[in-house]
């Protein structure tokens, strides 16, 4: 038995030696000088645990700690995390000056080569002003918002006398909604098939790029293949009838004079991925805490209603 307990304390020494050793390593390997400072946690996981059980207090932590610009080691990546609100703006009023943006190779992965996160150069200010054109001040009063309020009425017509999950509702509020946009007419049909397999490409965003079983990353993979599929099958389906339609996949689709942008069918397609996947999250998030909030403040509620009459 004493022998037993040596072996096992013996054991657990050289585990937590090997662990400290890794830790130290992986902090040594991004030392070098000019970085800021900040911790890179364990080889190839970096700090990606704590970061996705943490939430926004994991950036709240590091700042407390080491400021508002550090390093860390997110999502398979080492990551600069600037919280710096003069420090963000220089660098997007300079991305096309010499800074190159970056994203984790998972997101890069899945929501494909043709995303504008993806692209650099001229082909990133092709992709961008085919993406500008679909918000520009007229489509947005003429097309958006009277889809949009159209949309949230019916959406929310039968909440009456019901118990509500509104986190689960606003995600499927943010979802549909920006579905109807890209493909007024066929949202309905594809919503069904197309839903679940969104949400499971949006965790594989979130995930360590590891291609295993069982892994949000090869998850998110397949619902991409999947996805590519429907849209596929619905470009074709648009090319085949020759209808008119006014929605974001018409434009994107158009070759006429007034969209100069001609992109591919790849191209299309992954734009409409991230059309859906920029909206998802802080449109879901933000609408579900508006929604809280209203509900907490009666007041507040009075007084939109009021001047919504006016």
């Amino acid at each position: 038995m004493a022998l037993f307990m040596v072996v096992l304390v013996l054991l657990f020494i050289l585990a937590l030696s090997i662990c400290t050793a890794l830790l130290r390593w992986n902090e040594l390997k991004f030392s070098k000088k000019g970085l800021p400072p900040g911790t890179m946690g364990w080889p190839i996981f970096g700090e990606t645990t704590e970061f996705l059980k943490q939430g926004p207090n994991f950036m709240k932590n590091q700042r407390a700690r080491y400021g508002s610009f550090f390093k860390s080691h997110i999502l398979g990546c080492p990551t600069a995390v600037s919280m710096d609100p003069e420090l963000n703006r220089y660098i997007l009023m300079n991305e096309a000056k010499g800074l190159v943006p970056g994203y984790p190779q998972s997101m890069l992965d899945i929501l494909g080569k043709c995303n504008i996160a993806a692209v650099h150069g001229s082909t990133h200010k092709q992709m961008r002003g085919a993406l500008l054109a679909l918000i520009s001040p007229t489509m947005i009063k003429q097309q958006l918002l009277p889809k949009i309020d159209e949309f949230m009425r019916n959406f929310v017509s039968d909440w009456d006398n019901k118990i509500i999950d509104i986190q689960e509702k606003t995600k499927q509020m943010a979802f549909l909604s920006s579905l109807k946009q890209i493909a007024s007419v066929e949202s309905t049909s594809i919503a069904q098939e197309f839903m679940p397999e969104f949400f499971k490409l949006v965790l594989g965003t979130l995930s360590l790029p590891i291609d295993l079983p069982g892994t949000n990353y090869r998850r998110g993979l397949k619902a991409r293949k999947i996805i590519l599929t429907i849209l596929k099958q619905l470009i074709e389906k648009r090319r085949g009838n020759q209808e008119s339609h006014k929605d974001m996949l018409a434009y994107l689709m158009s070759k006429d004079d007034n969209n100069r942008y001609k992109l591919s069918d790849d191209e299309i397609i992954d734009q409409i991925i991230t059309i859906l996947y920029s909206g998802y999250e802080t449109v879901s998030t933000t609408s579900m805490m508006a929604v809280k909030y209203l509900h907490d403040h009666p007041s507040i509620l009075e007084e939109l209603r009021v001047s919504n009459k006016k």
